[in-house]
């Protein structure tokens, strides 16, 4: 028994040593040397095992040298060259190609594409990076900081808020300046629907492979209308040809909650300083409650985004469908944003690919539950936090068992109390949100096909159709309670609905040739777009619970209205280049919208782009560190006819305010009266120039673009004044005034180090942009302003911003500030610049703005094995602010605390400014603040997976686990909740939150 168990043990030692020995036998020493096609040895390439993470980059010779067994499969590759697999050898020399698709790599422009290397115009493409996206609720979301010369600015911090996008500044005063945003082909309309206002909710980020950012007027003029605030183009991801059906999921779940909150006077620190206002003589009872109202209405949010796809090609048919589900509570109580989004492509191609077709349909269901965060924030700042939350007594049963402000009325009586409120005092800010639910549903579609025929006679003929359209309808309901504060318990019940539908459709034939050193692409085609909306507002009526009968009865046929506009359009292209090297790019549309007069409808909007591939000349070619140099110069006139108004050139009426009514027994109805209008109405036109430089070193590890612009728009659409009795109205929309935008804009995108374990990506762009009004009216007058903005909350609606000749769009205008000798601002004293001997409004001046002069964004990514961190940042300098929570509270004596007969809050800095209320101090420059900002946009740490369950006759199921924190800090001087303020008007926003997120991405 014995033998037989030592037998058993020496016989598995000698098969083991054999073993060992058999496995030594078979391993070797695998070196050689890495070269390009010239000859020059490649620095850095990674040379691994396939399937493993053995292996070592090349040195500066280009020399390796690592062990590997017989049999193993070697992978070369480098960033711009194709990977090549060769068997393990003692000795190997690898020549790397170029990637030549990736120097074909294409760009979708205007009605087709063009190969990177050739584009003339000033063109961004990006490719929504997974790694370090951070959270992309919407669309906007993928670009903010990522493309030199975009701004993008979020409406606020509310769930599924809308942006701002602005592309090297804004080219109008009265008309649209949002960019023409097109997705897979299609113009969309992007003012959204009721109760989805942002236009691009509708595609969800999951389902977008790249974005084209087209900024200077030689890539935009193609679009003509529209397009003089720049061409944001979207394409969706698609199946792939012959490819097994794939699954990919992408799901996470995130915690938000406020970044920074509003310093205003706790209880204690507020009766103090009414000691110190009115000793032992208070106007009213005092409550002895220490409320933070900022508690009472906002949140600690939970949030969930999940979305799956399918992807795959049947024969000659690539598919790809996906479905996605957001559901975002918000951080002020009640509001929430869910949204389902669906989406198809196919696109099948026939004939050896000579026909093919390619249809995509989108579809979208929005659920919106609106907070009134200006009159929560606003109540929660401004009521006084020794009140408490809710109120004890007979009276505030009328306020639905909320503290309110309450005061005697005769207004109505139930038994013995005669009680209501002030509308002019603080309102309890939680009743606010819990009293009022206004809720809005949305469905969108858009779909479109597009056919592509190559024709078998001559194939290098093109003939391109595509029809598409969208069908958006909306409808908001708004239920407020007759116990709330707002409504003088009538309550109201009522609803506004919206429908949209657009239509397009365009074709166009293409014809690409090469003779020897000559390369022709020509394109002429048409377009055709209709664009209607219809729907009624406010159609509802509000409750008298005393009389339990319903009041102010609206009727919809006064509140339904309709409209249209109509774009015709022929186009055309020439793109030639010359020994591969100059090239030349001539666009010519002429766009026809309704909203003009016939004698003024038609539009022409040429553009010319040269580009010169400096690397292809002999004295540069053989410039080995030099990867990449390209010279373009452009220009180009672009259009815009977004106006705001489909008809302002014809005589119409229009139904008057609820205030302008006749009676006709116990029925009022609401007059008309005719509008101004204006037949000479025209195309506002602006002119760009371009001059850029591309530039890439290193095979491609550094690459970069300098581009510096001329933008200026005239026969500027504005509101003018005109005499009385010539028109309907004291001010008429006129084509007059011109603005003008010049800057620069530079980015680079590096990679410091690339080795065969660690990578680390950097991208970094800087933007500065001069905005400047040139013209406003047909006048000399250099003292002519126009006001615009939002209205402040102190002054009677007053505004601090205005337009002026020689001065940046939406400047501010205001006072100039007195200090004393310990530079503190004496309140109500103000520099007379006129010199006159008095203040008045020809004292005021221009006094910053608020767009910055220079906007930059940097993304750090970096990948060691399956472990990745990123980080985003964006920086804003020279945006200024006007600080509208400090003005409105700036009146600490008696009768700013007290007021309306109710206790009003304030701040300790407002008291240390200790202004009193005199006069127009609210108009002064000091309430300007600079609110230069550092924000990091995300963080992001993430481990990558592969062949997880992976067995015999599954391949397992790959995949990344991430966890982000979006909005983490903010780094500025400005004492505000947020410096990033899109208005320029700091009062009461929705602020932007922390979110901490888990996310999970699988594909099997």
């Amino acid at each position: 028994m014995k033998r037989n168990v030592m037998f058993k043990i020496l016989l598995m030692i000698v098969v083991g040593l054999f073993l060992s020995l058999d496995a030594f036998a078979q391993q070797m020493t695998v070196k050689g040397i890495v070269k390009d096609t010239t000859g020059e040895p490649i620095i850095g390439a990674n040379v691994v095992v396939k399937g493993s993470s053995n292996g070592t980059i090349t040195d500066f010779e280009g020399n390796f040298q690592f062990n590997a067994n017989k049999g193993d499969i070697i992978v070369i590759s480098f960033i711009g060259y194709q990977a090549q697999e060769v068997p393990a050898a003692a000795n190997l020399n690898i020549i790397l190609k170029d990637d030549t698709q990736l120097l074909q790599d294409v760009v979708v422009i205007g009605y087709g594409t063009v190969k990177k290397n050739d584009a003339t115009g000033s063109v961004t493409a990006i490719k929504p990076d997974q790694l370090s996206k951070g959270i992309t609720t919407n669309a906007q979301d993928m670009l903010s900081g990522k493309v030199a010369g975009v701004s993008v600015i979020s409406n606020d911090g509310a769930p599924g808020s809308g942006a701002q996008i602005r592309i090297r500044g804004g080219s109008s005063l009265n008309a649209s300046n949002d960019p023409l945003l097109v997705i897979d082909g299609l113009a969309i309309d992007n003012q959204g629907i009721k109760g989805m206002s942002n236009g691009l909710s509708m595609v969800n980020p999951e389902d977008i492979e790249t974005f084209t950012v087209l900024k200077d007027a030689s890539a935009t003029a193609i679009y003509g209308s529209r397009a003089s605030n720049g061409v944001i183009i979207i394409t969706t991801k698609k199946g792939k040809n012959g490819q097994a059906p794939k699954i990919n999921y992408n799901g996470s779940i995130s915690l938000a909650t406020t970044q920074k909150r509003y310093d205003v006077l706790d209880g204690n620190e507020y009766r103090a300083y009414a000691q110190q206002l009115w000793g032992d003589k208070y106007p009213a009872e005092m409550d002895t409650a220490n409320t933070d109202w900022q508690d009472q209405i906002f949140r600690t949010a939970v949030s969930t985004d999940h979305h799956i796809s399918i992807t795959g090609g049947l024969k000659n048919v690539p598919y790809r469908v996906s479905v996605g589900y957001t559901n975002e509570n918000g951080i002020i109580k009640t509001s929430n944003f869910q949204r389902l989004t669906a989406s198809v492509n196919l696109a099948p191609s026939f004939f050896n690919d000579h026909l093919k077709f390619n249809i995509n349909a989108k579809y979208m269901y929005g659920r919106n539950r609106y907070a009134d965060a200006g009159a929560a924030v606003g109540g929660a700042l401004s009521i006084a936090p020794t009140h408490p939350v809710y109120g004890t007594g007979d009276a505030f049963k009328f306020s639905g068992g909320y503290w309110q402000n309450m005061q005697a009325t005769d207004g109505f009586s139930d038994k013995d109390w005669t009680y209501t409120t002030d509308k002019n005092t603080p309102q309890n800010p939680l009743a606010a949100l819990e009293q009022r639910n206004k809720k809005a549903n949305s469905n969108d579609f858009v779909g479109n096909v597009e056919v592509d025929y190559k024709v078998h006679f001559l194939p290098d003929l093109r003939l391109h159709a595509s029809i598409g359209g969208e069908y958006a309808d909306g409808n908001e309901r708004e239920i407020v309670s007759p116990y709330s504060y707002t409504n003088n318990y009538y309550g109201w019940n009522g609803l506004s609905t919206q429908y949209k539908y657009n239509i397009s459709y365009n074709a166009y034939a293409q014809y690409i040739k090469s003779l020897g050193a000559h390369d022709f692409d020509i394109m002429v085609g048409g377009e055709e777009q209709h664009f209607h909306r219809n729907g009624a507002d406010g159609v509802g009526q509000g409750w008298d619970s005393y009389k339990n009968e319903p009041v102010d009865q609206a009727l919809r046929s006064q509140k339904a209205y309709a409209t249209r506009n109509t774009l015709v359009s022929f186009f055309g292209r020439l793109n030639y280049s010359l020994l591969n090297r100059y090239l030349f790019t001539f666009t010519m549309r002429w766009d026809g919208s309704s909203r003009f007069s016939s004698d003024n409808r038609w539009g022409t909007f040429p553009s010319l782009a040269l580009g010169w591939k400096m690397k292809e000349e002999n004295f540069l070619k053989n410039v080995n560190f030099l990867s990449d140099l390209k010279l373009r110069l452009g220009w180009g006139i672009t259009g815009q006819q977004d106006i705001g108004d489909d008809f302002a050139f014809l005589p119409l009426y229009v139904t008057s305010d609820d205030y302008a009514q006749y009676p006709f027994g116990d029925t009022y109805y609401s007059s008309s009266r005719p509008k101004a209008f204006n037949t000479d109405l025209k195309w506002e036109k602006t002119t760009t120039w371009n001059g850029g430089l591309d530039f890439g070193f290193l095979n491609g590890r550094i690459s970069g673009a300098i581009d510096g612009y001329y933008r200026e728009t005239e026969d500027l659409l504005n509101s003018v004044k005109i005499p009385v009795g010539t028109n309907f109205n004291a001010q008429m929309m006129k084509n007059i005034g011109s603005l003008k935008n010049y800057g620069v804009e530079f980015s680079i995108n590096a990679k410091p180090i690339v080795s065969k374990d660690f990578t680390w990506d950097l991208t970094y762009n800087v933007t500065w942009n001069h905005n400047e009004i040139t013209k406003l009216n047909g006048g000399d007058d250099s003292d002519y302003y126009v006001e615009t903005g939002d209205k402040i909350s102190r002054g009677n609606n007053t505004k601090v911003q205005a337009n002026k000749v020689g001065h940046a769009a939406n400047a501010f205008y205001v006072y100039q500030q007195v200090y004393d000798e310990n530079g503190k601002p004496i309140e109500n004293m103000f520099v007379d610049r006129n010199g006159d001997g008095k203040i008045n409004s020809a004292d005021k001046y221009i006094y910053k703005k608020p767009a910055a002069d220079v906007l930059m964004g940097l993304t750090s990514k970096m990948l060691y094995k399956d472990w990745d961190f990123s980080f985003s940042l964006r920086a804003s300098l020279n945006n200024y602010v006007y600080y509208d929570f400090l003005s409105n509270k700036a009146n600490v004596s008696a009768s700013g605390l007290y007021t309306n007969n109710a206790y009003v809050n304030t701040t300790k800095e407002a008291i240390a400014l200790g202004f009193t209320g005199k006069g127009e101090y609210y108009m002064s420059d000091y309430f300007v603040r600079n609110a230069s900002f550092i924000r990091c946009d995300n963080i992001t740490l993430g481990y990558s997976f592969k062949n997880l369950l992976r067995s015999q006759a599954y391949q397992g199921v790959g995949g990344r686990v991430f966890a982000t924190v979006q909005n983490p800090f903010v780094i500025s001087k400005y004492k505000g909740l947020d410096p990033e303020i899109k208005s320029g008007i700091d009062s009461n926003p929705y602020p932007r939150a922390t979110t901490f997120l888990l996310g999970l991405s699988l594909q099997f």
